[in-house]
């Protein structure tokens, strides 16, 4: 797979070296239409997994997206009442991602996630702690991260 990124890089340096340039906007066309190539050619070299994973990659992008909005809201929303009455606390997250690259990008994304901060994982990396600003139910919290992010990121990388 990584093959495969590495051929489609290949194709957007050369199409810099065939343009006469290597601006980024250049090379990122270049690798546009790299992919372009590789797609139309994916069932002859076997580059059909490799375009379901970019569209896995876009879907993860897309609901981390999404969950940044939607906790800027939920925060906004708190800090906005006349009254602010909070349960923080920090959960005990059981991970099922086990790659160090997985269990990082998992603490990036919830610690980028408005609300949320990875503290530590746990010496035999199986256990996420994570500090929420607003915690009434643990478990749905876990529920939320593992078919979400989790989940995701398995889909993606697996």
């Amino acid at each position: 797979m990584t093959g495969l990124f590495l051929i489609n890089l290949l194709l957007a340096l050369a199409w810099g070296a065939v343009s006469g340039s290597f601006a980024a906007l250049n090379l990122v066309f270049g690798f546009l239409l790299g992919s372009i190539a590789l797609f139309l050619i994916r069932e002859q070299v076997g580059t059909s997994r490799y375009f379901n994973r970019v569209g896995q990659v876009i879907s993860l992008a897309a609901l981390f997206v999404y969950e940044l909005f939607l906790s800027a809201w939920r925060v906004a929303k708190i800090v906005l009442r006349p009254k602010i009455v909070l349960e923080p606390g920090i959960i005990a997250y059981p991970l099922t991602v086990d790659r160090d690259f997985e269990i990082t990008m998992l603490a990036n994304l919830i610690t980028l996630t408005p609300g949320t901060l990875s503290v530590e994982v746990s010496d035999d990396r199986k256990t996420l702690f994570i500090h929420c600003i607003d915690v009434p139910d643990p478990q749905e919290t876990i529920d939320d991260i593992k078919n979400g992010f989790e989940r995701k990121i398995l889909e993606a990388f697996r």
